[in-house]
């Protein structure tokens, strides 16, 4: 069973900046893609990020398309969420996703297979 855990959440200022991490254990093979989402306060959990396991194409969320990047190690098994120019609307728990299958590059959290237990994000205006 794959097992995802974020890290690197916390409180920080608007305009400020924030990476966080994603590693992932007990795969038996690699993931098509991994992404990262989030969810507000009484919001629907939403898309923010995604990138492809082999091939590092990445596709943002149109609210983040310039701010955020996201990344990953192989070698360590890991993804990564740098966010950069943070606005208070950026609040929220964000969460790490591996879709398994090479359906397609999507931002349908439902297409996603394994969830990670979300870290909180606080942007302070």
């Amino acid at each position: 069973q794959v097992q995802l855990v974020e890290s690197g959440g916390g409180l920080v200022q608007a305009g400020g900046s924030l990476r966080l991490s994603c590693a992932a254990s007990g795969r038996t093979f690699s993931p098509y893609a991994m992404g990262w989402f989030r969810q507000g306060l009484e919001k629907e959990r939403e898309f923010v990020a995604t990138i492809t396991w082999s091939g590092g194409r990445q596709y943002y969320a149109d609210s983040v398309n310039g701010r955020f990047t996201i990344s990953r190690d192989k070698d360590k098994n890991t993804v990564y969420l740098q966010m950069s120019s943070l606005k208070p609307e950026d609040t929220a728990v964000y969460y790490c996703a591996e879709k398994k299958y090479a359906t397609g590059v999507s931002p349908d959290r439902a297409e996603y297979d394994y969830w990670g237990q979300g870290t909180q994000v606080t942007v302070s205006s």
